[in-house]
């Protein structure tokens, strides 16, 4: 009566299966040089100064807290000095940034 018969539409070209992944694609680059590799530089920075440490630097621990190192022990952990005589033990890769340096000794 008034339905007509419906036909199944061929696919197009061949261009059609990589063209669907054509904007995954994109999405994925985007995302990888705005948020990945920007990630990753900044942990390599924070690597690079956390293994530079050494007794004398002046640093910020994530936590607030403002000090100086007075040792660096083998086991990743350095002693930071707040106050006179009040000294914390605190892990290498909570250390946000170091405000001072101290020069190396020269012989």
């Amino acid at each position: 009566m008034f339905v007509s018969p419906a036909y199944a539409q061929t696919a197009g070209g061949g261009m059609a299966g990589i063209g669907q992944f054509l904007p995954l694609i994109l999405i994925f680059a985007i995302m990888y040089f705005l948020l990945i590799r920007p990630q990753q530089k900044k942990a390599k920075e924070h690597k690079k100064m956390v293994e530079a440490l050494r007794r004398g630097d002046t640093v910020v621990t994530q936590g607030g807290l403002i000090g100086k190192v007075s040792k660096v022990k083998e086991d990743n952990e350095v002693e930071v000095e707040i106050a006179t005589g009040v000294k914390v033990r605190v892990v290498q890769s909570t250390i946000a940034a170091v405000l001072t340096r101290t020069e190396p000794v020269k012989e």
